[in-house]
């Protein structure tokens, strides 16, 4: 993904051991990364097209301690409270079928 805010070096950093500091030998972290990396990436363009600018409002790819992608949304608070008001106006009125 290119565009504003993009950093493949500070990505290339979240994957495993990042958060705990330590890689266990034998886990696949690669695999589960890739997997968050794609989610990440489909998030970010879907942020870009709702307005945000990715240096305020981010999806990062990383993975836990046993190599399962994760991805984390990194924002300001009020990137976050704009994010709320977007997700509270979608799901407003919609009760997804229940009668």
């Amino acid at each position: 993904m290119t565009g504003a805010g993009e950093d493949w070096m500070g990505d290339a950093l979240d994957i495993a051991g990042a958060d705990c500091g330590l890689w266990v030998p034998g886990v696949d972290y690669m695999s589960g990364w890739r997997g968050a990396r794609e989610a990440a990436d489909r998030l970010n363009r879907a942020l870009l097209g709702a307005g945000f600018e990715l240096s305020q409002l981010r999806a990062v790819a990383s993975t836990d301690e046993g190599g399962r992608g994760v991805v984390r949304v990194a924002c300001w608070p009020d990137a976050a409270e704009r994010l709320a008001v977007l997700l509270e106006a979608v799901t407003s009125g919609d009760d997804g079928g229940a009668a």
